[in-house]
């Protein structure tokens, strides 16, 4: 056999490398490389934050029931410990027995949490609703409800509220202005989810920029019964502007983190509108100082949340994005994005007003 010398293996190399042939590194061909399966990671030697704890304490005004037992419960408070979270809102989305249930599950942890109902909509497309629905309404609130949410909207009508979905009617409707006004009689904010990232909508092909995310939460707008982006964002402007007296938390930026803007241009025009920043992290620290400025400008009207569950790694990746000025790195399986993240690097007058005060200001 004939031995090859290292010249002859690195000119070897060279040749095909004119020839057009790729030679996989690590085993992979990066021309079979499946989208799904990239995994990139940071090789600039930069500063690198580890933030256990949050700077100033913290309620997290997006969460859901994640858990089953006691013992699940007890472990979460212990993450809240850990991450400095003194509360958590649970938006349960639920009314009746179901509500019942998650009162009394959580009951005995006392204020660290807080659970907020939603609506009954049994009945909606008939003659006669809305006197049931509000005496539910005010039922939940003696049980101990003290916002409602998280209402759902991503083109269909109102569908996350158990019992029943209320599909084909929006936030805008006639029938749900006797819930709000009941809202404002009972210092109820409401979050409500309206729409979806923009890539959602796009041509799920190589131009989007989100497709590793996208291609699994598309939208189907060929879907005659389905109404688009642009008009939920109007229909939250017009349920905002009909009940000036009733708080409003569009959550998740309300969707509009590829034109923050728009949001933007809300808050000036409506007092009663609120944002929470919860599970937007990825699509926002892709733009960290346009997002820096922007909630610079509107730090009264912004609110933590998570929406992720209750896991400490969830708590502090959240940190980094809002307190680091860390440059290019990566949480790819936790937020399905290929794209890096950065740091806003925020003061900590606005941190204070965004991990609580701008929420203690309209908690009931």
């Amino acid at each position: 056999m004939k031995t090859l010398t290292k010249s002859t293996i690195r000119l070897s190399i060279i040749l095909l490398s004119f020839s057009g042939i790729v030679i996989p590194a690590g085993g992979q061909n990066a021309d079979s490389l499946l989208l799904r399966n990239y995994r990139p990671v940071s090789i600039y030697n930069i500063p690198v934050s580890a933030i256990e704890k949050a700077a100033y304490p913290v309620t997290d005004v997006h969460s859901h029931d994640y858990v089953r037992t006691d013992d699940e419960i007890i472990q979460w408070v212990r993450n809240m410990d850990a991450c400095g979270i003194e509360k958590t809102i649970i938006l349960t989305m639920a009314t009746g027995a179901r509500f019942d249930s998650i009162v009394r599950k959580y009951a005995r942890f006392g204020n660290r949490f807080e659970l907020w109902c939603g609506f009954d909509y049994t009945g909606y497309d008939k003659p006669g609703f809305g006197p049931a629905a509000l005496k539910e309404l005010e039922r939940c609130y003696k049980m101990g409800a003290r916002g409602v949410g998280e209402l759902g909207d991503k083109g269909l009508g109102e569908y996350y509220s158990t019992p029943v979905a209320a599909i084909g009617m929006h936030i805008d409707d006639p029938r749900m202005k006797p819930l709000f006004d009941k809202c404002a009689a009972l210092h109820m904010p409401v979050n409500i989810h309206i729409a979806d990232p923009v890539w959602m909508y796009e041509k799920m092909d190589s131009t989007n920029d989100g497709l590793m995310n996208a291609q699994a939460w598309q939208i189907d707008m060929t879907n005659p019964d389905l109404i688009g982006l642009d008009a939920l964002v109007q229909t939250l402007e017009n349920a905002v502007r009909q009940n000036p007296g009733t708080v409003f938390i569009a959550c998740h930026y309300a969707n509009l983190m590829h034109d923050p803007g728009r949001l933007g241009r809300l808050f000036d025009q409506y007092p009663n509108l609120y944002a929470d920043i919860s599970a937007r992290y990825a699509e926002t620290a892709t733009i960290p100082r346009y997002m820096a400025s922007f909630i610079e400008k509107y730090q009264d009207r912004l609110l933590y949340g998570t929406d992720m569950g209750f896991d400490p790694s969830m708590y502090r990746i959240t940190f980094r994005v809002l307190e680091s000025s860390d440059e290019h790195f990566y949480d790819t399986d936790r937020f399905g994005y290929h794209w890096a993240l950065n740091g806003f690097g925020l003061p900590p007058r606005i941190l204070k007003k965004i991990y609580q005060l701008n929420a203690s200001k309209i908690l009931n």
